[in-house]
């Protein structure tokens, strides 16, 4: 009998709902031949269940080993990441307008005081009096001419830093705070992956 050569990419991570099943189709690109593909694509790995709680793993070796279940003479290769993360999506509660508002303004205090604090500590007030007499030559305990610029800059210089105003994107550069989300998410995924197939292992060596 001629071997079959069929191909799996895993997906690094996929989102899903309570209690939905997960096909071969989701989890890994396939490359097998079109009378093959769909019914490899229509597979059943697992069926989300309340105990599996907000993430699931699943390794490249699980989904071979299903599929030679019901075709052992397949020679199946798998290319690209060795597992796939599943989030479990439950629905999330709305936050009430007064709760939204209510971490609205404390955001917004605690930013404030935090510029305020900064200036204070480095004594900007002193270094543009300083500068506006080195200048001009006189005396000014409020160079606002200074100072209003200066405070515009400095919101201006954030929106830019962070390359958003409200949802518009000024250009397609990621942010340093994307840039630190995006690492946040591969150390969670990491951690989730070793976390997962830890326990994966303890629940075996129980059996």
């Amino acid at each position: 009998m001629e071997t079959i050569n069929i191909y799996l990419r895993m997906r690094h991570r996929i989102q899903v709902q309570p209690d939905q099943t997960i096909r071969l189709g989701q989890l890994a690109e396939i490359v097998a031949p079109p009378e093959l593909k769909e019914t490899l694509k229509d597979l059943v790995l697992h069926q989300v269940q309340k105990k599996d709680r907000n993430y699931i793993v699943i390794d490249a070796m699980r989904a071979i080993q299903k599929v030679h279940e019901g075709n052992p003479e397949l020679d199946i290769q798998s290319i690209g990441p060795a597992q796939t993360i599943i989030e479990i999506k439950y629905p999330k509660k709305t936050l009430a307008p007064v709760y939204f508002c209510g971490v609205w303004v404390l955001l917004f205090i605690g930013a404030a005081l935090a510029i305020m604090n900064f200036h204070e500590d480095v004594s900007m007030q002193g270094v543009q009096q300083k500068i506006y007499k080195i200048v001009t030559g006189k005396e000014n305990y409020r160079p606002l001419i200074m100072q209003i610029p200066y405070s515009v800059g400095l919101g201006v210089g954030m929106i830019l830093f962070f390359n958003h105003l409200f949802r518009k994107r000024f250009n397609e550069e990621p942010s340093p705070l994307e840039i630190e989300m995006f690492n946040y998410q591969q150390d969670l995924d990491r951690y989730i992956t070793f976390h997962e197939k830890r326990e994966t292992g303890s629940r075996s060596d129980d059996d």
